[in-house]
């Protein structure tokens, strides 16, 4: 909250040049304003809508926790998001994002909750889910003490709730108090290699690792996220996930501090390697622009928007026309670092008022632009630029290339790698191509790159 409000939310915009909607993280960290979904009701079933979430909220809130991260050194939060308790013993679910700066810095933070009877106290990390965004923490409690819980809602766990249903989603938001908003279970995101549950309700900054009950008081998700572009267009971890995490924590004792950030590393490392073996095993097809086919995945999971110039006034002198896909995923390391995405972008310019000249000028400029499309202002990448021949018999156009990386330093064996491409073959017709992955091994961005250049390819006859 003493940070830049996007900054300390964390937020990853996943935003295309072409104005793609943006998604963000609701990590809890900055102002929110509590709203209740409005809902059209026939006058005689106001009276029992409220009455739902009055008793749901009345009987929960015991349960419901607001989770600090508190900087040791002046015992202020640095920043807060929600929790809520699911074991006798004292067990609590919440987000991994909410107590990330705990879990990689022990030594800086700590963690403290504070529920809304008044009473707060420590809290102990027990096990965390860094790809789906949770964590398992215990309230500081006598050995003997024993607390009311939430229980889990069968059907969420096995994924078999009713698009349509009702839910409740409960938090505290931006430390103004804890409040219930009501909103629609809509299933599972499509196009979506991550499993997320979209939720129709208004969920804020604040709210994240709030619990999402049914009208029968029954954990049906956690919340986690929203869409910044849209309105009540929220995201859930599916109780699944939640459940499972759970059922581990209560075997094992306190994680260790020292260890916290291996572990941290050793579950993105699997999930990267899963992830990017799926993408390369799904494959591209090719894409049709002008005279050129280009790659494009074949993986049901991205996202694709268009642009066009067609439409500027006065008359463009070169026509661009071009796609831009990615893969929606956020994994969340720390405020700094997010992986797991995809980016796949082509531009097809076609010279309409210019003399030869002029248009590999255009081109150029055009291609020296894109080669950043996808810096974020973070680290420096380390680039290199080379020409690659044509192959006539594979229909292969000269390439100019661009071809950068960066490795993470606190975190070993991610990178993120950025591809540019321009064809060097026509005086009044280019491609310019754009291939990006987010914490990535080295190994599959070597082969990822190697089948996207291989599959650029021009229809007309090279000289």
């Amino acid at each position: 909250m003493n940070r830049a409000d996007a900054d300390r939310c964390g937020a990853r915009a996943l935003r295309s040049s072409i104005g793609k909607p943006v998604f963000a993280l609701c990590l809890g960290l900055f102002a929110g304003v509590v709203q209740a979904q409005a809902e059209v009701v026939m006058p005689g079933k106001a009276r029992e809508l409220s009455s739902v979430a009055e008793r749901i909220f009345r009987a929960d809130q015991p349960l419901l926790l607001q989770v600090r991260t508190l900087l040791k050194s002046t015992q202020k939060q640095a920043s807060i998001g929600s929790g809520f308790i699911v074991d006798a013993r004292g067990l609590a679910i919440t987000n991994y994002h909410v107590v990330s700066q705990y879990a990689l810095e022990p030594e800086t933070y700590q963690l403290e909750y504070a529920a809304a009877d008044g009473t707060s106290g420590a809290l102990r990390l027990y096990a965390i889910d860094v790809v789906n965004d949770l964590a398992v923490v215990r309230l500081e409690a006598p050995p003997d003490a024993r607390f009311k819980a939430f229980e889990f809602d069968a059907a969420a766990v096995a994924g078999k709730l009713t698009k349509g249903e009702r839910m409740f989603s409960m938090g505290n938001p931006l430390d103004l108090g804890f409040g219930i908003v009501e909103g629609t279970y809509n299933g599972l995101v499509e196009k979506s290699y991550q499993a997320q549950v979209h939720f129709t309700g208004a969920l804020n900054p604040g709210m994240s690792g709030g619990p999402v009950v049914t009208p029968k008081n029954r954990i049906a998700g956690i919340n986690v996220a929203k869409r910044v572009s849209g309105d009540l267009v929220s995201f859930l971890v599916p109780a699944e996930a939640a459940y499972r995490l759970l059922e581990q924590a209560k075997k094992r004792e306190e994680m260790d501090a020292s260890a916290t950030r291996k572990e941290i590393v050793a579950q993105v490392l699997r999930w990267r390697d899963g992830f990017f073996s799926a993408l390369k095993t799904e494959g591209f097809r090719e894409a049709v622009f002008g005279s050129y086919r280009a790659p494009e995945s074949r993986a049901a999971w991205f996202d694709c928007w268009s642009e066009t110039n067609d439409n500027e006034r006065p008359k463009p002198k070169t026509r661009i026309n071009g796609s831009s896909c990615d893969t929606d995923i956020v994994i969340y390391l720390d405020d700094n670092v997010h992986i797991g995405s995809a980016k796949i972008a082509h531009t097809h310019l076609k010279n309409v008022d210019l003399n030869a000249l002029q248009f590999a000028r255009k081109t150029s400029d055009y291609y020296k632009n894109r080669r950043s499309f996808w810096r974020d202002g973070r680290t420096a990448y380390d680039c290199r630029e080379d020409f690659l021949s044509g192959a006539a018999e594979a229909k292969r156009p000269v390439l100019r290339l661009t071809w950068c990386a960066r490795a993470y330093r606190e975190f070993p064996g991610l990178y993120d790698f950025m591809l540019a491409a321009v064809t060097q073959d026509r005086p009044d017709e280019a491609l310019v191509s754009n291939l990006a992955m987010a914490g990535v091994s080295f190994e599959h961005a070597i082969a990822m790159s190697r089948d996207f250049l291989t599959l650029l390819k021009a229809d007309h006859d090279l000289d």
